[in-house]
């Protein structure tokens, strides 16, 4: 399997080992068609993107497109910070971006203590329990990402479900009616076949990532293929493979809003 694009990578702007162009010359290798450098959402308390590199970042990836002929796409992973949806992408922050990444995290400057308690505490505390958080916690998880899906142009919803609960299924019935894809990370196994199953019964598109933050996981596809072995899901189901290049509803968006 080879991606046509990998949406999801890191470089030292955040947490990543390799620089913006080592990630390119490693996606040129294998044949992908384009790379998305996405580094930590700007609230990420350790390994935080910062405003004042933005320009930086963008100079770096202007050269790795001049150098290697792939087309680069600047991007965040930015995180959900709030039970109504908010995330750490403010509105003056989206004219910097080609793509838009969300997901959860840990150690992150949440909207309010009550978001920090709801959103991760409470399912944080139930992962290193070994247990599954209550309906009530999963019920609120649900809610963020939800709102977060309606309110904000999000192209893709990044390793769903780990550590944090949700109800999957409502999750992707909204993604898939907004144009919002999930991600299957081949960094980590953050769902099973069973999972995988019930969301593609929604009709919601997939992207495949490696979330490398270094460059030799640049393009990794192992755990994805394990996964849909096991699952069953048409690869028609997913847009960065076969040649396939995925519609992002935030390109759309900077187009109509300028």
């Amino acid at each position: 399997m080879i991606l046509t694009g990998d949406y999801h990578t890191h470089t030292p702007y955040s947490h990543g080992k390799n620089t913006v162009l080592e990630n390119t010359i490693a996606a040129k290798k294998l044949g992908l068609k384009e790379i998305a450098i996405t580094d930590h959402g700007f609230n990420h308390l350790l390994f935080g993107l910062k405003r004042s590199r933005l320009g930086d970042l963008r100079a770096e990836i202007e050269e790795a497109k001049r150098l290697t002929g792939l087309n680069v796409l600047m991007g965040m992973e930015s995180n959900l910070i709030s039970l109504d949806g908010q995330t750490d992408m403010k509105e003056s922050d989206l004219p910097y971006f080609d793509i838009y990444l969300c997901g959860i995290h840990e150690v992150l400057k949440y909207s309010g203590l009550s978001d920090a308690y709801n959103i991760m505490f409470k399912n944080y505390v139930a992962y290193k329990m070994g247990k599954r958080p209550s309906e009530k916690v999963i019920q609120k998880t649900t809610r963020a990402y939800v709102s977060a899906v309606k309110k904000n142009p999000i192209d893709i919803l990044t390793h769903i479900n780990y550590k944090c609960c949700c109800d999957l299924k409502e999750v992707a019935q909204v993604c898939a009616d907004y144009g919002t894809y999930i991600e299957i990370n081949t960094k980590k196994r953050h769902v099973s076949a069973e999972e995988l199953n019930l969301m593609a019964s929604t009709g919601v598109r997939f992207v495949i990532d490696s979330d490398a933050h270094s460059a030799d996981r640049v393009g990794d596809t192992a755990i994805a293929e394990q996964l849909l072995a096991e699952a069953g899901v048409p690869w028609e189901q997913i847009d960065n493979i076969d040649g396939r290049r995925p519609e992002f509803r935030f390109a759309e968006y900077k187009v109509k809003h300028g």
